[in-house]
């Protein structure tokens, strides 16, 4: 990544705005869950990771508490991770299905993943300040990602975290009329695709309110719109996905 994106990064790990939130991820990277008692927690906010150029932006809540909060990189060393992953290099958006640690040689192709809180709240529930803490990096990041034409939404707060973006450029009045559900797709202002899935949590994917069927299709249905107005690479990344 260029100087700009690592100074970026940068300023986000170094982030202490929210005392709550710095408490939290701090504690728990001393305390540690006792599988991970030899491991040596990341405890900061937990920066973006994927393509620059991505057309594919996956926005989700926060990190979790003990698996980016441990190994500091979005969706890495727990379930919803272990959901997500499999599915991202099925569709063609992943270098290979397993996301254990920063090294393991994993790439995203075409996707960028971040979330709308960089550090893992308590109970997996940031408060409202702390979302608007962190908009500005969101807004910056985006600004980073050029290509974005499509933006999947895990879950409401994800959702909601882009709208208001929106908002905040001017380019959205109101989110009265955007409803979020799994599966709902939306033309926005700005030009780009929201699409919205439940979030891969584990209250979700172990009661079966999202199965892995469910999601291969959004992410099947991001190749297709990406494929549909953008390069011929991408469009081989949408017959991949179909495979």
């Amino acid at each position: 990544m260029s100087s700009l994106w690592s100074r970026f990064n940068e300023e986000v790990v170094a982030c202490r705005r929210c005392p709550r939130l710095v408490a939290h991820r701090e504690q728990v990277a001393r305390e540690k869950r006792r599988a991970y008692r030899d491991c040596e927690y990341w405890g900061k906010p937990v920066p973006g990771f994927g393509d620059p150029a991505a057309r594919v932006l996956i926005l989700g809540l926060a990190p979790g508490a003990h698996g980016s909060n441990r190994t500091g990189r979005p969706f890495t060393g727990d379930s919803s991770g272990n959901f997500m992953y499999p599915v991202l290099h099925r569709t063609g958006f992943a270098s290979q299905p397993g996301a254990t640690h920063c090294g393991d040689g994993l790439r995203l192709k075409d996707a960028y993943i971040t979330a709308a809180v960089r550090c893992a709240p308590p109970q997996n529930k940031p408060l409202p300040a702390e979302i608007a803490n962190c908009a500005l990096f969101l807004d910056r990041e985006i600004a980073l990602l050029k290509n974005v034409r499509l933006v999947v939404a895990l879950g409401r707060i994800g959702f909601d975290a882009y709208l208001n973006y929106l908002k905040r450029q001017g380019t959205l009045k109101s989110k009265k009329d955007f409803a979020f559900g799994h599966g709902v797709q939306y033309q926005l202002p700005d030009g780009r695709i929201l699409l919205a899935s439940y979030h891969p949590s584990n209250q979700n994917t172990q009661t079966g309110k999202l199965t892995e069927q469910m999601f291969t299709e959004i992410f099947r249905r991001a190749a297709r719109l990406v494929a549909g107005t953008s390069s011929e690479a991408a469009q081989k990344r949408a017959v991949a996905a179909e495979a």
